[in-house]
């Protein structure tokens, strides 16, 4: 049973992973970008957060190039992206540095966006829902890959007021992108 965060608005706290990255050789783990999957991936779940009506009020991002790359590619499928903030706590970030973010934002945004990293989102996820829908839960234990989303709802005044088990996890997606397909001449 989900324990309540108290009243006010209703808040969406939506978990993105970045999309799938490449391993190139000599580049720092801050620095790896996309790979052609994540590429495809990135614009994939920008659609999927559209068709939810899931757009966010703000995004709050990782500066690792992966993570930015996935934010550019996602927002540009909506028609005006939110502000975003890049904050570097979030990446390699654990679920006391998440809840210290996600507290920080204004009373104002009532849907917020995080684009980062595992294990730190997984870990969040599980820590912040109390209860889910359907079989939700079991999907983010049994695994939160690339590109996937999680979507969180709870009651309060304040995003201070976020604390673990006060949520209802509704919704988890993975996106995915189509591979392009060569035309034999």
């Amino acid at each position: 049973m989900m324990s309540r965060a108290g009243a006010g608005p209703l808040r969406r706290l939506v978990v993105l992973r970045h999309a799938k990255s490449a391993w190139p050789e000599g580049v720092p783990d801050h620095l790896r970008p996309l790979a052609d999957r994540g590429r495809r991936d990135a614009p994939a779940a920008g659609r999927t957060l559209a068709g939810s009506d899931c757009l966010p009020d703000l995004a709050v991002c990782s500066t690792a190039v992966r993570a930015r790359q996935t934010w550019e590619l996602a927002s540009a499928q909506w028609g005006t992206p939110p502000p975003v903030r890049y904050d570097r706590r979030m990446y390699a970030a654990d679920v006391p540095d998440l809840l210290e973010i996600v507290r920080e934002v204004p009373a104002e945004v009532e849907t917020l966006l995080l684009v980062g990293h595992n294990p730190g989102l997984e870990e969040l996820v599980l820590d912040l829902a109390g209860d889910g829908l359907d079989d939700t839960l079991e999907q983010v234990r049994e695994k939160f890959p690339t590109s996937a989303i999680a979507l969180l709802a709870w009651h309060g005044t304040t995003w201070a007021a976020l604390a673990p088990g006060t949520a209802l996890l509704t919704e988890v997606t993975v996106a995915r992108g189509r591979k392009e397909q060569r035309r034999k001449e």
